[in-house]
């Protein structure tokens, strides 16, 4: 019992500094900067804001309430696999996976569901709190902040290269947040440690 309550108060931790390290740095940058503002931290990383209505790394692909939605539907069920795991006594690292997931998402849907009732547009001005539903859109239909920018490769491609020579090259383009990285370190550790106990997880 002692030790599913300790890895228990150990996920808890790991969601919770994760919250509050997202939701720290999305709501510095959205009340210091304007849109598309950014700031040079070195040659390779930029923290430039930008809103996306779409899943991870600015991708937009379906409508932002169904995808509002979907992604508190996905965070119940995987907080529903997380409490199983606790109560199987799983192996913590797998279980810090999943929470890692879990809290990448849940930082998401904070924006998702609430920025757009509490802060008014970071369209050529910094944004402010504003009473709530008084801001730049309804519920679930906020956008989500992203700042981390690292464009370790600009270069021209050269002109003999086909289609894109002469074209401006970056690597890596996508701009991102905490959260997005979270998802990506979770499901990474999942794939490269625990194939099998997540196979054999679904399996019970």
């Amino acid at each position: 019992m002692t030790n599913k309550i300790s890895k228990a108060w150990g996920v808890a931790a790991i969601i919770m500094l994760l919250l509050i390290l997202d939701q720290a740095t999305k709501i510095w940058v959205k009340t210091n900067m304007p849109l598309h503002d950014s700031i040079n931290v070195c040659s390779w990383f930029q923290v430039y804001f930008t809103e996306n209505a779409g899943m991870a790394f600015g991708m937009e692909l379906i409508d932002k309430w169904i995808l509002s939605v979907f992604r508190i539907v996905a965070v119940a069920l995987i907080a529903v696999y997380i409490v199983k795991l606790l109560q199987r006594n799983v192996n913590f690292g797998y279980v810090a996976s999943i929470a890692l997931i879990f809290a990448g998402a849940f930082g998401n849907i904070i924006d998702s569901v609430f920025y757009g009732m509490i802060f008014n547009s970071s369209y050529g001005q910094i944004a402010q709190f504003v009473p709530w539903g008084e801001g730049y859109a309804p519920l679930l239909y906020g956008k989500v902040v992203d700042m981390l920018y690292f464009p370790l490769i600009q270069t021209d491609l050269p002109s003999w290269v086909p289609i894109w020579g002469g074209k401006e090259f970056v690597f890596f383009r996508p701009i991102f947040n905490l959260a997005d990285s979270s998802i990506c370190v979770g499901v990474f550790l999942l794939l490269l440690f625990y194939r099998k106990t997540l196979s054999a997880s679904f399996k019970q």
